[in-house]
């Protein structure tokens, strides 16, 4: 699949000015430039955030210990091999 050639961007352009009419096109580019501005920003803003994060490993959280009661077996029970 190749570029469009001079003569399809024309009848692409035409084709764009007949449904959205010429005093829109200036305002759809606008939100368009407005939208790239706005994502290119957020992604700008997440970059920094990401390696921080990675970078400064948490600490092992430290696990109490706590005396457990032993259970024992009843001794009127006898084992069984």
């Amino acid at each position: 699949m190749s570029m469009p050639s001079g003569t399809e961007l024309l009848l692409i352009f035409g084709i764009v000015i007949l449904l959205f009419g010429a005093k829109k096109i200036p305002d759809l580019a606008k939100g368009i430039g407005q939208g790239i501005r706005n994502f290119k920003k957020e992604m700008k803003e997440e970059e920094p955030a990401a390696p921080t994060a990675s970078a400064t490993p948490e600490a092992p959280k430290q696990v109490e210990t706590s005396t457990t009661a032993s259970v024992e077996a009843p001794k009127d029970q006898t084992k069984q091999a």
